[in-house]
């Protein structure tokens, strides 16, 4: 095997390791920092199944990770793209409420997203709504101008560019078998070749409580993955919408629940709901994979969690099985909204942190070991702050690893 001496290892291509790793390099040009990942691309799983969204922070609790991360980072994202030349477009977004009761829900919402700092959010009322989406169902809503789509593999591959202009390695195909610490060096096995390192930053996603545990880390959660499923809108019937249409979520839960998403290519996705998963990279209903599955029923947290949010998990699971009933959710935003009109069956995979006690975790999660930095929890709007994020995890490095 050959072996090859580094002082980080960045485990995990998706867009918070390569943003860690360029900003890494671009701070600390002598260190010599290597990526790993499994798969033979970069950005192959939450990276590059997620919508393309550029979030502008309205959801978050004002104090809260996301929240201070969110923003700053959707404008550090707009400008490293005009940088790069990296194309994205300011389409907008309605958060609609369709009800009276919806109402007070939405200027709660109006008002965290301005406790935030995002500008530009504005309470519209049905005239308003109707002129910027003449498709939409509603009320009253809050628009967001500050709200984008962009295709995050593009940006995850700039990324990886300067990175490796910067002197850094990107090794592929690399899946890590097990990690052990031997006099100050942290011995990473792959299948063909021994990776040495001072320090390891684990930016694994849905294996990231796994690597950890590599490592010798009980960090509390369990990743329990869920299939986020979703139509394509028909080509000839895109005019449906003309940027993104979200519901009023549910604030006990970190699902959004079903929306229109136009893409930058120009299609319309809608979708996604959020039903458990049987395989970590479970992206069709067939898909199982028995270790992933027993490794969720296993942990003590997903029973408590089940238990508090059964009812939820059941109304997701008959949307996953229904069409009908699933085009009845997107025809309380877009009443128009026809049958024939879901075409091309999607999905993408979230990993989902769970502790011990069954709490979702709906906070970014980042927790210093021995001689190592853990992402255990970066999911939406992880990619709109990567470079925040990434930012956040140099600082940690700097101080914990003595940079």
């Amino acid at each position: 095997m050959k072996q090859t001496n580094y002082d980080i290892a960045v485990i995990g291509a998706g867009i918070i390791g390569l943003a860690t790793a360029m900003q890494l390099t671009d701070k600390y040009p002598s260190s010599r920092v290597v990526v790993l990942d499994k798969e033979k691309a970069i950005a192959e799983h939450q990276t590059g199944h997620n919508s393309g969204v550029i979030h502008a922070g309205i959801y978050y609790k004002p104090g809260s990770a996301k929240a201070s991360f969110c923003y700053t980072g959707n404008k550090e994202l707009r400008r490293f793209c005009d940088k790069n030349s990296v194309p994205y477009k300011m389409c907008g977004k309605l958060i609609i409420a369709i009800n009276d009761n919806e109402i007070p829900m939405i200027e709660e919402l109006h008002k965290r997203g301005t406790d935030n700092g995002v500008k530009g959010l504005k309470l519209i009322g049905k005239e308003e709504l109707l002129e910027k989406e003449p498709n939409a169902a509603g009320l009253k809503a809050i628009w967001s101008p500050n709200t984008g789509i962009i295709d995050y593999k593009k940006v995850s591959t700039a990324y990886a560019e300067k990175f490796k202009n910067n002197g850094g390695d990107l090794l592929l195909d690399s899946a890590v078998l097990s990690l052990e610490q031997k006099n100050k060096e942290i011995y990473i096995d792959t299948h063909d070749k021994t990776i040495t390192a001072k320090h390891v930053i684990n930016c694994a996603g849905l294996h990231a409580d796994q690597i950890a545990n590599l490592m010798g880390q009980d960090v509390g959660i369990r990743i329990v993955p869920f299939r986020g499923e979703y139509y394509s809108i028909d080509a000839t019937r895109t005019n449906l919408v003309n940027g993104l249409i979200y519901p009023v979520p549910d604030p006990a839960m970190p699902f959004l629940g079903v929306h229109f998403t136009t893409r930058i290519d120009g299609s319309v996705e809608a979708g996604p709901n959020a039903v458990l998963a049987f395989a970590r990279e479970g992206y069709s209903k067939m898909s199982l994979n028995i270790r992933d599955l027993i490794n969720t029923v296993t942990f003590p947290g997903f029973w408590k969690m089940s238990a508090k949010h059964w009812k939820t998990g059941l109304s997701e699971q008959y949307r996953s099985i229904n069409k009908k009933h699933f085009l009845e959710s997107l025809q309380r935003l877009v009443p128009d909204t026809k049958m024939s009109d879901l075409t091309s069956p999607g999905a993408g995979v979230r990993a989902q942190a769970i502790d011990r006690s069954g709490n979702l975790l709906q906070d970014f999660s980042i927790i210093e070991t021995e001689n190592a930095i853990h992402v255990l929890s970066a999911p939406s709007p992880g990619a709109t702050s990567s470079l925040t994020i990434g930012r956040h995890i140099v600082g940690l490095a700097q101080h914990a690893f003595e940079l």
